[in-house]
């Protein structure tokens, strides 16, 4: 499936956004959806979290790598 590039390129920091939104809104609600919110919230800050360091970790590898190395 392909989406459009700057879609790709905000989703870590939507999934940052949604998350850090849904344990604010589990922090400040009194009723029975506060764990679900937290749980959500967790999972989302850390999805955001580690996409952006593996997209981060996989575009400096591949500023390092030298593909004409291998044809020498």
């Amino acid at each position: 499936m392909w989406i459009p590039r700057p879609l790709y390129e905000t989703l870590p920091y939507l999934y940052i956004i949604a998350g850090a939104a849904a344990m604010l809104l589990s922090f400040s609600l009194d009723r029975s959806p506060r764990g679900l919110l937290l749980v959500m919230g967790l999972v989302s800050l850390t999805a955001g979290l580690v996409l952006w360091m593996r997209r981060r970790d996989y575009r400096a590898a591949r500023r390092e790598y030298n593909a004409r190395a291998l044809d020498e």
